[in-house]
């Protein structure tokens, strides 16, 4: 989230931009999910923009960026780690994997079976939609996505999980405040980490890339 429409247009933009710049530096087929989030968090930031402008409410940009926050989020991430992480790491991932699914099938569940609202509150969108068992599904989430990060076992992913846990704590107080929105701050940070994480991966010893461009084809 950011503080108004226009900065979030921008500020998706960039991020998204980030996400194009990993998905074409990836050169393992594993890395792709996790390269690719940052063109999902851009485009996130985007159809709030689209929401800031609708003046919040019910509407079709609402539904679309909780259903982005909530149940896609609380997948994609333990997905894509497991995904990138060593054949070692994968089993205590895959528990988090689950727990994702759980978590997103809770909050699914919840935006189709009451509308999801978005209210303008100065510098920050507030959005209710009825969640039983909030606290129980927000722990959930919070150990399926920030927990795969920290239990990655990759050293720029367990970066990125530290700064996320950080830069959560600052957006919420200041949003709770009312204050102002920062999230976007937060996902254009997270973007950054993971470009240098993916760029740094054919630099791992060990490790073969899947595409070598110019220096004689795939390497399966």
């Amino acid at each position: 989230m950011c503080w108004s429409a226009k900065a979030d247009l921008v500020a998706g933009a960039a991020v998204a931009a980030v996400g194009v710049a990993c998905v074409v530096r990836a050169r393992r087929r594993t890395d792709l999910p996790l390269a690719a989030l940052p063109l999902l968090l851009g485009a996130h930031q985007i159809v709030e923009s689209a929401v800031w402008a609708a003046d919040g409410g019910t509407g079709p940009a609402t539904l679309a960026w909780a259903v982005i926050a909530m149940p896609l989020l609380a997948v994609w991430v333990p997905v894509g780690v497991w995904c990138a992480a060593s054949r070692r790491a994968r089993p205590r991932i895959a528990v988090l994997v689950a727990l994702g699914a759980a978590t997103a099938a809770a909050l699914a569940h919840a935006l189709a079976a009451h509308p999801v609202r978005a209210e303008i509150r100065g510098h920050t969108l507030g959005y209710v939609v009825d969640l039983p068992y909030a606290q129980l599904v927000i722990a959930g989430y919070l150990v399926a996505t920030v927990g795969s990060l920290l239990l990655s076992g990759e050293r720029g992913l367990v970066v990125m999980g530290v700064l996320v846990t950080a830069g959560a704590l600052v957006c919420w107080t200041l949003w709770e405040l009312e204050f102002v929105s920062t999230w976007c701050a937060v996902a254009a940070v997270s973007s950054l980490v993971l470009f240098f994480w993916v760029n740094g991966r054919d630099r791992e010893p060990g490790r073969r890339p899947y595409v070598s461009a110019g220096r004689g084809g795939s390497t399966g």
